[in-house]
């Protein structure tokens, strides 16, 4: 995981832009959209983590496809998901798919999981 470090602040984590994507229309729209998604990521640092694929369900059911794109922090992750760019090619997605989307921040290198305990 790269950790990106603004000259003057404090060192921050990467953010997650995650979609679980059900039902997913494989016409002319989704490509129009997949053909326009690389360009909208790059001013902000956006890069594909998890595109698809399938699945070793190891637990429960798996439906659908999972979606992982990393950005440098939060800040970059909502300016994509706001920017004019996404927002012109979004309803191309939302149009042809259902699911949820969400922008969740990582964790530091030497996150262990009692860190949540507080």
């Amino acid at each position: 995981m790269t950790e990106y470090v603004n000259p003057g602040s404090e060192k921050k984590t990467p953010a997650y832009g995650i979609a679980h994507l059900h039902d997913v229309q494989l016409g002319d729209g989704i490509v129009e959209y997949l053909r326009g998604i690389d360009a909208t990521l790059q001013p902000f640092g956006g890069r594909f983590v998890i595109h698809g694929g399938v699945p070793t369900v190891l637990e429960g059911d798996w439906t659908g496809d999972l979606i992982v794109i990393e950005f440098p922090d939060r800040e970059n992750a909502l300016a994509w998901y706001r920017s004019e760019a996404y927002q012109k090619i979004l309803p191309l997605r939302l149009a042809n798919s259902t699911g949820t989307a969400v922008i969740i921040d990582g964790v530091d290198a030497d996150h262990v999981a009692t860190d949540v305990l507080g």
